[in-house]
């Protein structure tokens, strides 16, 4: 008979993770720590409703390789690339600070060196899947602290491989020793590079092969059998197959298909991915708070408070604002799931055995749990971080973002415009600015672009624009245009809440993605606000008026109407109304029909000024085509031939007169 123990775990799991996962969201508390809890109440010590814990494991990992691979794709090479001053300056910074502190604190509690040394790699690592989660579901992955969270995170993962390698070293003499180890490490990297190289290469090539049958499921399996297959092939090297996922996600990410591969993917990662965080609450024993709840306590709030501070320092060494570093440490605080890879190694050589490991387990999910509340919160935080710049003359460089005071001393503008973010907005800003010789100064956080740009003469400089310095260093109280040009939401409110104060005549143009931000903008003392949704939907109406060979002008004229419109009503926050209010008004108010001028039309041979259509019917002719070749505003003299196309615009009533001009009788009477 067949067994479907594995079926009823599942709808088990997915039963109790509904229900508790609803019951948080009724609170607004954060999804992740609704998983958490419900694996804590199906496991073994809760109320054991799961009992094959291996299999739901096995699914939870697939879950994580799946999230790995979509970080990947989302990432591309390039956007790594840019992170370098994190991955060899910040992350080895954190991970050698917390090891440092662990180590120290260890010893002093009475561990041995090598057990010590140990505690120090396992607390070092954070949380990929959680933090990648909620950044994704904060729309903050782009974001400066979001870019630098997730460049500590990968060099986290790459880190797991030599601490893996080296804790049986740690636990007593092993065969080889350091040549041994050196030996796995130089296997591991030669494997990875032939994988990528070879991947480099061949999956393009494979992709494109694919794609030509036309069938979603071959493309579907294709890039299943990628993810896993790499990833799988990466772990024989030593490394984690979460890291292998991620590597495969980076090679696709440079090919045409990513985005489909991306869409193809996602439905399955957050299955699988909702299981990874019910397997690690599944591994909670409440009993140990019962049996030792000072000393977990006490762990929780040392490693909350040590990664805290590693984590913040580590970005604030590469000069990151104060705002940016405490919202990186409050996302690295927790323990990594890959934590309990290492502690299972740990375990099976003695480093780890007995109530440490448990209490090891209850503290680290145990932080996992507070995460998500703690990254709800960090915005909040991160607002009393500005009182750091106050401890400027302590360490300056070190605890802000700033512009160069030498050449902030010598600029020489008024009336000029000030753009926040150097990106693609800022960048075709700028151009433009230049080419009608408008004075402009631009602020960013990205050294290389900085560098980058001021070589080819661009008044670009490096700076927090929500510092009240940086702002004053590019003379904010002589400027007259302020633009926040840049994708961080939290940066974005708090420059123009300080750009407001400094200078309260600066007009304010910033940009958001959502139209839920716009008022919250308003009341911070931005002058216009330009939500991309908004914006799209207008670029949308334009493209679809242009395919019925609309004249130019019109479209444009229209689009400035509901742009100029539809703000002022967003500005009132009547946003359900906006559809009604332009289906109602302001497109009804004046109708656009297309006629072609026929053979036996009344209008064949006369000019526009013979049929005087403005005169006699109120309408007004504003295109005209002939030989596919389109004219705006028609000139009186333009004498009408058969098989001509006009555009007639004005009122229902207006057109109806008009039509009595140009088409011929019996056509009217039908």
């Amino acid at each position: 008979m067949t067994d479907y123990g594995v079926l009823g775990n599942l709808l088990v799991i997915f039963t109790v993770s509904i229900a508790v996962v609803f019951l948080f969201h009724q609170f607004r508390l954060p999804s992740i720590a609704g998983f958490l809890v419900a694996g804590a109440l199906i496991g073994p010590h809760g109320f054991h409703l799961v009992s094959d814990i291996g299999t739901v494991q096995i699914l939870a990992e697939i879950g994580v390789v799946l999230l790995l691979f979509t970080i990947g794709i989302e990432f591309s090479l390039v956007q790594l690339a840019t992170l370098r001053r994190l991955l060899f300056v910040s992350a080895p910074i954190q991970i050698g600070g917390m090891i440092a502190m662990v180590w120290v604190g260890a010893l002093a509690a009475g561990l041995s060196w090598q057990k010590a040394l140990f505690w120090g790699f396992l607390l070092s690592l954070s949380s990929t899947a959680i933090v990648l989660k909620a950044l994704a579901a904060s729309g903050e992955s782009d974001s400066l602290h979001g870019r630098a969270t997730i460049g500590i995170l990968v060099f986290q993962d790459l880190a797991v491989v030599p601490m893996i390698l080296l804790t049986p070293i740690l636990a007593g003499p092993s065969d080889g020793g350091v040549a041994a180890l050196v030996l796995t490490l130089g296997k591991s990297v030669l494997i990875v590079g032939l994988l990528v190289v070879a991947a480099w290469y061949v999956v393009p090539r494979l992709l494109q092969l694919i794609v030509r049958s036309r069938s979603r499921e071959l493309f579907l399996l294709t890039v299943i059998v990628l993810c896993l297959g790499i990833a799988w092939l990466t772990s024989l090297g030593g490394l984690s197959l979460a890291l292998g996922a991620f590597i495969a996600g980076l090679v696709i990410s440079e090919s045409e298909y990513s985005h489909q591969a991306m869409a193809e993917v996602l439905p399955f990662r957050d299955s699988l991915n909702s299981l990874f965080f019910v397997s690690i609450g599944i591994l909670m024993d409440w009993r140990v708070l019962l049996q030792y709840p000072a000393i977990v306590s006490v762990l929780l709030l040392a490693i909350l408070g040590v990664k805290f501070v590693t984590g913040a320092g580590a970005v604030l060494a590469v000069s990151m604002p104060p705002r940016a570093a405490v919202m990186v440490g409050i996302a690295l605080a927790q323990v990594g799931e890959f934590a309990f890879i290492l502690a299972q190694v740990g375990q099976e050589n003695g480093l780890l055995t007995g109530p440490p490991y448990q209490v090891f387990l209850a503290v680290s999910v145990l932080s996992m749990i507070v995460t998500p509340f703690l990254m709800q919160w960090s915005p909040g935080l991160a607002r009393r971080a500005e009182a750091v710049q106050r401890l400027r003359r302590w360490f300056p460089g070190r605890t802000t973002a700033h512009v160069l005071e030498t050449e902030g001393r010598h600029l020489r503008v008024r009336d000029h415009v000030i753009i926040v973010g150097y990106g693609l907005n800022g960048r075709n800003l700028a151009r433009v600015l230049g080419e009608t010789e408008v004075p402009f100064v631009a602020l960013d956080l990205d050294g290389d672009t900085v560098r980058r740009e001021a070589q080819h003469g661009i008044p670009l400089y490096y700076g927090d624009a929500t510092n009240p310095n940086v702002l004053r260093h590019v003379k904010i109280e002589d400027a007259k245009v302020l633009v926040v040009a840049i994708s961080d939401p939290f940066m974005a409110r708090r420059t123009v809440q300080v750009a407001r104060g400094l200078n309260p005549h600066l007009h304010i143009v910033v940009r958001t993605r959502y139209l839920r931000e716009l008022e919250e903008l308003h009341q911070l003392g931005a002058d216009d606000v330009v939500p991309e949704e908004f914006e799209t939907s207008i670029e949308i109406f334009a493209l679809v008026l242009r395919t019925y060979n609309m004249p130019q002008e019109f479209v444009m004229r229209k689009a400035e109407q509901v742009r100029r419109e539809g703000y002022a009503l967003l500005r009132r926050s009547e946003l359900p109304e906006l559809a009604h209010h332009l289906r109602g008004g302001t497109l009804s108010d004046v109708e656009v029909e297309t006629y072609r001028i026929e053979e036996d039309s009344p209008a064949v041979g006369k000019t526009l000024e013979e049929l005087s259509i403005r005169f006699r019917t109120g309408a007004s002719i504003i295109a005209w085509t002939r030989g596919g070749v389109t004219e705006s505003n028609p000139s009186k003299r333009t004498k009408l031939l058969a098989g001509d196309i006009i555009v007639v615009l004005g009122t229902r009533d207006q057109i109806r007169r008009a039509t009595g001009l140009l088409l011929p009788t019996d056509a009217t009477e039908r």
